[in-house]
C-alpha cells in the first residue's frame, strides 16, 4: 500500500523536455508555413506527425510526472496537464486549410505557458546543478 510504481529511468524531466521540444518544433513549422517562409505541399503530413508526437509525448510526460515519487515531479505533471486541452481541441476548432489560421495558431500557442511552467518545475525536480 502506498507504493509508487516506477520504471527504470522514469524521471519526468527528460519526458517533459521531449514533449516541449516536440511542441516547439511543431509550432515553429506551423508558424513558418503560416508566414509563407516554408511550403510543405505534399509533405503537410510532417506537421500532422509532429502533432501526434507532441500529443503523445505530452500525455506520457504528464502521466510519468504525476506518478513521480517527488513532490516537484508531481508539480511538473500538474503544470503540464492543461497543455493537453488545447492540443486535443486543435482538430476540432478548425485548421488554416479550413479558413481558421488565427484560431488554430492561438489555440496552439495557448499551450506554451504550460510547457514553460512544467519545464521550470521539472528542473526543480532534478535538484540543484553543480557548477562546472
Amino acid at each position: 500500500m502506498g507504493h509508487t510504481v516506477r520504471a527504470v529511468g522514469s524521471s519526468p524531466a527528460p519526458w517533459i523536455g521531449l514533449a516541449s521540444a516536440c511542441w516547439a518544433a511543431n509550432a515553429a513549422l506551423g508558424a513558418s508555413v503560416g508566414a509563407g517562409l516554408v511550403r510543405t505541399g505534399r509533405f503537410r503530413w510532417i506537421h500532422h506527425a509532429l502533432y501526434i508526437a507532441t500529443t503523445t509525448t505530452t500525455a506520457a510526460a504528464t502521466l510519468l510526472a504525476v506518478g513521480s515519487s517527488s513532490a516537484s515531479g508531481r508539480a511538473a505533471g500538474r503544470a503540464l496537464a492543461p497543455a493537453l486541452l488545447p492540443l486535443l481541441a486543435l482538430p476540432r476548432i478548425g485548421t488554416p486549410a479550413q479558413g481558421h489560421p488565427r484560431r488554430h495558431a492561438l489555440a496552439a500557442l495557448s499551450a506554451a505557458p504550460f510547457y514553460a511552467a512544467a519545464l521550470g518545475r521539472a528542473r526543480a525536480a532534478r535538484g540543484p546543478t553543480r557548477p562546472s
